[in-house]
């Protein structure tokens, strides 16, 4: 593991954002490390096909939309 500095204009984003989807600091910044890594490796895939993706890959069921829409 290893230190990365990052400014403190983009460290108070990531504390803002990590409140609002109940994360800690430290996963919200992975989180978009992670996501902007992806993004780079596959510029056609839309942030929905790349999380989608990454879902599959864990191997979570996810329920139909028809299921998710009609309750």
């Amino acid at each position: 593991m290893g230190i990365v500095k990052i400014s403190d204009e983009l460290h108070e984003e990531i504390r803002k954002a990590s409140a609002a989807m109940v994360r800690s600091i430290n996963s919200q910044a992975e989180y978009w490390i992670k996501m902007g890594m992806l993004a780079e490796m596959s510029p056609t895939l839309t942030y929905s096909e790349l999380l989608r993706e990454q879902l599959r890959l864990a191997a979570v069921e996810m329920p139909a939309l028809s299921k998710v829409s009609n309750g």
